[in-house]
Order: C-alpha cells, then structure tokens, then sequence
C-alpha cells in the first residue's frame, strides 16, 4: 500500500468514527442531562468536516509535478492543517461559549449512565489517536498528524466531562455544572493541541531547518557511493509527503565533467532508492 493510500484509509477511519460518535454523543448528552457531552458533540460535528478537508489536501497534495508546480503540489498539506486547527480553535471557542452560559443555566444532575458512554468514547478515541498518528509518521503528513490531534483533543474533553459528571453525581444537588467546567478547562487543552499542530505546520511553510535526523542519513548513505568523498552543505524542505533535498557533494577534482555528472546522477538514484520519502534530489558537485 502506498503512503497516500495509507493517509487515505486512516482518513476515512476518521471520518466514520467521528460520524458515529457524534450522534452517540449528542443523545446520550441530550437524554442524559450532560452539557459537557453535547459540547463533546459539537466538536466531533467538526472533526468530521476537519477530516474531509485533510482527504481533500492529501489527493491534492499527492497529485503529480506539472509545468505550473515542478516541485508537486506538497505545500497544499500544511494550508489545509492550518485549516484544521482553525477548526479546532472553533471547536474551542464553541466549547467554552456553551459551557459558559450552561454554567449559569440551572439544569438537572447527569445520569450515572453517561459515564459508562465516556468511558468507552475515551477508550475507542485514544486508540483512533495512536492509529492516526502511527499513520501520520508512516507517511510524513503533517495534515493527517493534525487530525489524530483531533481525537486526542476529543479524548481529553472526554476525561473532563468524565471528571465532572462524576463530580455532579458524587457531590449531589448544587454541583450540576460541574461537567459545564469540565467541558470549559478542557477547551483550554483543545487551544494548546492547536499550537502544537500549527507549529511545525508553519515551520514547514517556511522552510525551517527541521530535519537534522535525516540529513544524517543522507549523509551515511552518500558515503556508500563510490567516488563521492564527502558531503558538505544540505538542506531540506518538507512538501506534503515528501522531502526535497539540495546536498553538496566533495569529489575528486582530477575527474571530467562528465564524470562528475554521472557520479552526481548515481548519488541521486542512491538516496531516493535508499530513503523513498525523498521527492526532488538537486546535487552539487565540489571539487576535493
């Protein structure tokens, strides 16, 4: 399977999951008296919409190099993980707005039997986190690593609507909205996973050196070419799924043009045999 069809498959995973928990959530919010799970409700109706949009930037992203794009379409991934987080930020904002007004609203205590409804949701959404995450560093897609943030972020209103409802129901009659500020401090989990997904996302966009791990490798594996002495500069950007690399590479400086052109090719189809997730290969012959 390819990498795009892996991001694909884990996409749908996300999608179908989020649909379903949703509507599981929002009746068990509604039939059980819990605002906290209705908050939870309205983040998972985003996630569904985050996740078409990251199925979208992926096809996109992996659509072939043409005259308009020689390097791909790769930077259309992080455009749509700032995307993504705008969702989540909403879903936040959303979160702490209804949490706000039910804190004021007087409302009747949750049912005990929400709780078994989060426990379950928190388990089934840690393991959708860990397997879309997994899938996020199998294909180095950033936009997939946001959506799996977007089922811990929901894991982590879960445990707070756990906490609170558990509070309500332990302490009794005065302590109703104690799954409404559950659902308000979880919003300020959300915001800070936001950061964590925007960050290297924006790194991406411009061009930040990122990569130390593999320019490491790529140097290991130029010194396994016969005729290439050394290596100096390389740099690295990430677009979409893949890296584009310019490397320097020390020959001797006794060899023709024409052979260091074809030592420069054979360096080239070593790297990208070697290391599959590297996309445009641009080398630089040095003189020794």
């Amino acid at each position: 399977m390819s990498t795009e069809q892996t991001a694909i498959k884990a996409t749908y995973f996300s999608i179908i999951g989020n649909s379903s928990l949703a509507i599981i959530k929002g009746l068990a919010g509604f039939f059980g008296n819990s605002y906290a799970l209705i908050a939870d409700a309205i983040e998972s109706t985003t996630d569904i919409f985050a996740s078409f949009l990251v199925l979208f930037g992926i096809k996109y992203s992996n659509k072939p190099a043409d005259k308009n794009h020689p390097y791909g379409h790769g930077r259309a991934e992080p455009l749509i993980t700032f995307l993504v987080v705008g969702f989540l930020i909403t879903s936040a904002t959303i979160i702490a707005y209804e949490s706000i007004i039910n804190i004021q609203t007087p409302h009747h205590l949750p049912k005990p039997w929400t709780l078994i409804v989060l426990g379950a949701i928190i388990i089934w959404k840690e393991y959708s986190f860990r397997l879309v995450m997994k899938r996020s560093i199998e294909t180095n897609s950033s936009s997939l690593r946001a959506d799996a943030w977007h089922h811990r972020s929901d894991a982590i209103t879960s445990v707070a609507a756990f906490i609170g409802i558990s509070i309500a129901l332990i302490l009794g009659n005065g302590y109703e909205s104690a799954d409404d500020w559950a659902a308000l401090f979880a919003s300020g989990f959300i915001l800070y996973n936001s950061y964590l997904i925007f960050r290297p996302a924006l790194g991406e966009i411009m061009d930040e050196h990122l990569y130390d791990d593999l320019i490491e490798q790529i140097r290991i594996v130029s010194l396994q070419v016969d005729g290439i002495i050394d290596t100096e500069k390389c740099f690295i950007r990430k677009a979409g799924m893949q890296y584009h690399v310019d490397l320097h590479a020390i020959v001797d400086s006794n060899i023709t043009v024409k052979d260091g052109h074809d030592l420069a090719h054979k360096l080239k189809d070593t790297l990208r045999e070697e290391i599959p997730e590297l996309g445009h290969v641009l080398i630089h012959v040095e003189p020794n």
